[in-house]
């Protein structure tokens, strides 16, 4: 496992540089890069994708969900700037490996999952794994997590039609949102929404991404039952 992570943290490396006209990053930060080195990706994975635990792409996770290519994990994490003191907020906690990812990397994590089943393996898998700054909860990611608002980042890993207005609304002044946008299965971009002092955004395009869609529900019809 020890040479694949080594290869991968390689390729990483490598693609940051290659995209980094779209993305404005050539490198990705020592924190972002030590993190990625120090969570084991086959942990997150289900068992019969072991051997292609540190291959840089998607894996599939069951319910229709992925674990996302680890240069895009890579990428949307730094894209966050990160600090020790931040409180971020995760849509879309899959398997957990994004979540590990950004909790030695901030203060705390929130994150939401829609699915139930994915929301309770994942809380436990993080629970074992002694990751103990992140709180977990089965609901709608659509609108976010508004008794632990305001945040200093959110990352989405699920493709929206358009930016939630929850989710801009309990973005932190100087926030900043990384979020993919874009139909099912068709054309999406990676975006970078930050907040201004006035509570203005600004939202860049970075590059193309594909994601599996959002899952929404309304809000009447949400389960708010929490998996922390």
């Amino acid at each position: 496992m020890e040479k694949k992570l080594k290869y991968l943290l390689k390729e990483i490396e490598s693609e940051a540089a290659f995209t980094a006209g779209f993305t404005g990053r050539k490198k990705f930060s020592d924190r972002v890069m030590s993190a990625m080195a120090e969570v084991p990706r086959e942990k997150f994975v289900p068992v019969h994708h072991l051997p292609f635990a540190y291959d840089n792409g998607p894996l599939s996770i069951g319910y229709g969900q992925t674990i996302s290519q680890p240069y895009i994990v890579a990428l949307m994490t730094d894209l966050l700037d990160l600090t020790a003191d931040n409180i971020v907020l995760e849509i879309g906690t899959g398997s957990g490996y994004q979540t590990a990812i950004l909790s030695k990397l901030c203060n705390t994590v929130y994150s939401i999952e829609k699915i139930p089943e994915l929301a309770e393996s994942a809380g436990q898998r993080l629970k074992d794994l002694a990751y103990d700054n992140i709180e977990t909860r089965c609901a709608n990611g659509y609108t976010g997590w508004h008794e632990k608002a305001p945040f200093d980042a959110i990352i989405v890993t699920a493709a929206a039609s358009h930016i939630p207005p929850a989710l801009i609304e309990q973005l932190k002044v100087g926030g900043r949102m990384v979020i993919p946008v874009g139909l099912p299965y068709l054309h999406q971009e990676l975006m970078l929404v930050t907040k201004d002092m006035d509570g203005s955004t600004q939202t860049e395009s970075l590059l193309g991404v594909a994601f599996v869609p959002l899952v929404i529900d309304t809000p009447e019809v949400d389960s708010e039952n929490d998996k922390s």
